[in-house]
């Protein structure tokens, strides 16, 4: 996953000094505390982010360790995550991929990058989130979104992906469906796929024998 912006969180510069984190986080903490949202999930991740930079950004010792990893991701070019990850947020990302790989060539694709990238958007930590929120409706899209951009994973790495996806809870018949029907073509093309440099050698043996049976 992205490593998360802990400034952002707080609406602060990285400039901001240990008072203006303790300000902000007394601030932000005011407005999204369970006691004044109730049971609204996304305050429930809000405030949870929030006390996280909190406690990271006025530790010294957390603080330092999460500045040098600031540094190192902006040093490789990786982004920092500027979003708290909620379910729209975690849609938005899939829906972005699933627009790219439309873009791609397939023949040109790097699988076990995608696959690995796609890991990383559904990790085990997302999946959990994604069931506390319990948005059946998005949980259901994502799912989709998955499968359509695990159109151009080879088999080998099927099975990994379709088992994160039966671990998110959507409660709908429709879509455990369509997780194993994703399953059982993606295993015929495999089957195929393995199979059809014999059926080639095959129908070349047979179209010179029988060449070589006209000929006498």
């Amino acid at each position: 996953m992205l490593l998360k912006d802990h400034y952002t969180v707080l609406e602060l510069p990285p400039s901001a000094s240990t008072d203006e984190v303790k300000k902000a986080y007394r601030r932000l903490a005011h407005q999204y505390h369970p006691d004044k949202r109730g049971n609204d999930p996304y305050a429930a991740a809000q405030f949870t982010a929030i006390k996280e930079a909190y406690e990271t950004l006025t530790n010294p010792v957390k603080k330092d360790l999460y500045l040098q990893q600031r540094w190192y991701a902006q040093s490789i070019g990786k982004k920092v995550r500027p979003d708290i990850l909620t379910p729209v947020v975690l849609l938005k990302q899939l829906l972005e991929l699933e627009q790219y790989t439309r873009r791609i060539d397939e023949h040109r694709m790097d699988t076990e990058g995608l696959y690995q990238y796609l890991g990383h958007i559904l990790s085990g930590e997302t999946i959990v989130m994604l069931n506390s929120f319990g948005d059946r409706d998005i949980n259901k899209q994502v799912v989709l979104l998955a499968l359509t951009i695990g159109r151009l994973l080879p088999w080998r790495l099927v099975p990994a992906l379709t088992d994160r996806l039966q671990k998110i809870i959507t409660d709908d018949a429709l879509v455990k469906d369509r997780i194993a029907r994703f399953t059982r073509q993606k295993k015929q093309e495999h089957y195929w796929e393995t199979r059809k440099v014999w059926i080639g050698l095959l129908i070349v043996a047979l179209l010179c024998i029988g060449l070589f049976v006209m000929a006498g």
